[in-house]
């Protein structure tokens, strides 16, 4: 199987993409799977948050370019609308699944794999891990994102930088971009994703699920669309099981037991 599905006795999902051989280059049955996995995690109350990793070595190379050498050329309208129904909602599907995305970068990230990396919500590195975008060395311009968030996080400067001379970062240097939040010893990348899962599993997932809501809406909507995005979201979260218990434990001084509702 291209991509594989663990849930643990906590909800938290884990979905490793499994070609460890190509460095976990795409496949149209890992992007099928990908695509219905996020979907299911967007959907199912059972599922607390996700974590994204790849097997092997790396996190994941992209495309697969030795696959790329046998495909016929397609008609360019063709080619633009599976592009635009495959990718396109897996980077939609991640960036407005309600569900808190861990990004666990255990290897190299190149091209889209760089793209579907950025469109986690929070990411860490291993010490081993590599970014870059790749493209012009395949002559491609670049999918899945990638040129959005490598902007958002870097600037537009930096996102020229990293696009057009296609050089890898270590790292160290994407933490100091703002492409990763911690960058731990390889042994550690596991554990350090768990627990940081572990913490959204057991917090306000509500309140979570608006959270990411209001912040995409902030990338691309005007002040006032988002204050009032922001006013509706906050008198719903006011009304959940889990901010009452976020009062009651206030008062009596002690940590909150949220239970997601």
């Amino acid at each position: 199987m291209d991509l594989l599905e663990n849930i643990d006795d906590e909800g938290i999902l884990t979905l490793t993409l499994n070609r460890p051989d190509r460095l976990n280059a795409f496949s149209p049955a890992m992007l099928d799977a990908l695509t219905a996995a996020l979907r299911r995690a967007a959907t199912d109350p059972a599922i607390t948050a996700v974590i994204l990793t790849g097997a092997g070595r790396g996190f994941c190379a992209g495309g697969d370019v030795k696959a790329m050498a046998s495909r016929p050329d397609d008609p360019l309208e063709r080619r633009a609308a599976e592009l635009r129904l495959r990718h396109h909602d897996i980077i939609l599907g991640m960036r407005t699944c309600p569900k808190v995305i861990i990004g666990a970068i255990n290897g190299p990230a190149f091209g889209a794999g760089l793209g579907l990396a950025l469109a986690c919500d929070l990411r860490i590195a291993a010490a081993s891990a590599r970014f870059g975008t790749a493209f012009a060395n395949v002559g491609f311009s670049g999918d899945f994102g990638g040129s959005y968030h490598l902007t958002q996080l870097a600037g537009p400067a930096k996102a020229r930088e990293l696009y057009l001379l296609g050089e890898p970062v270590e790292a160290m240097e994407a933490l100091r971009l703002g492409l990763v939040s911690k960058v731990v010893p390889d042994e550690m990348l596991a554990e350090e994703a768990l627990a940081l899962a572990r913490r959204f599993a057991r917090g306000p997932r509500v309140a979570y699920a608006y959270m990411k809501r209001n912040l995409f809406l902030a990338e691309s909507a005007p002040l006032t669309e988002v204050l009032d995005a922001e006013a509706w979201a906050q008198a719903r979260t006011g009304l959940t099981e889990d901010h009452r218990e976020a009062r009651i434990a206030f008062v009596e001084k002690r940590p909150p037991r949220f239970k997601g509702s």
